[in-house]
């Protein structure tokens, strides 16, 4: 066991060195000159809708293009985050089984489409959705009306503006309703990072603020 234990603390270590490695090569000049690289248009437009929101305290981070072949402990070194937990994703989930009037976003509480912010360490229990958008409802939609799935890439890009791995729901094309779980709520430090628009940004935000800017439905939706 203890053999165990110090092959994988020596495997974290090398995760932590060829992330920094990783992070020094995508932008050698602009370490050592201390230079900022350019915000893309992206970041630019959702910074200005963030700031708009009253949102203060959030940052852009640009990550190598493999960064999601990475361990988690790599992806939360090069990004600074408190811990592999703080590292979530956006999804897009369609309600397949919505009465056929219900083709859009504009009743949050029975909505085609939804929005869920998870943690990439958490196993998302699409059930509790089920369960939770049948009680909002007062029980007055069956809850065999309730059926949520992922959404096609070709539908998430269309609703969102954004591609695959670049999902946020900061700044997108559809306000579509999100559900935030309830296990980044409650994490500390109380600053997580998701999908920043594009496939090589990430967006790290207070979660208060997250949630003053969203309005999202706090939901207990995973599990570890």
């Amino acid at each position: 066991m203890e053999e165990l234990a110090e092959l994988e603390s020596r495997q974290t270590q090398i995760l932590r060195r060829i992330a920094q490695l990783e992070l020094s090569i995508l932008r050698p000049s602009n370490n050592y000159l201390n230079i900022q690289i350019p915000a893309t248009a992206t970041e630019e437009r959702l910074s200005a809708v963030l700031v708009d929101g009253g949102v203060k305290d959030f940052s852009f981070k640009r990550v190598p293009s493999d960064y999601y072949d990475w361990a988690f402990e790599a992806r939360r070194d090069v990004l600074g985050a408190a811990s592999i937990h703080h590292l979530c994703k956006s999804i897009v989930l369609v309600n397949t089984q919505a009465s056929s009037d219900i083709t859009d976003c504009s009743d949050r509480q029975n909505s085609k489409y939804y929005v869920v912010v998870v943690q990439y360490t958490a196993r998302f229990s699409a059930d509790t959705v089920k369960n939770f958008l049948y009680t909002l409802n007062n029980g007055k939609i069956p809850k065999k009306r309730f059926n949520l799935r992922l959404a096609p890439e070709e539908i998430s890009q269309k609703l969102t503006g954004f591609e695959h791995n670049g999902v946020t729901c900061v700044g997108m094309k559809t306000d579509i309703p999100v559900i935030l779980d309830e296990a980044i709520v409650k994490l500390h430090p109380d600053y997580f990072w998701l999908g920043g628009g594009e496939i090589d940004l990430k967006l790290g935000i207070r979660t208060s603020e997250f949630i003053n800017f969203t309005k999202p439905f706090i939901v207990n939706c995973s599990g570890s």
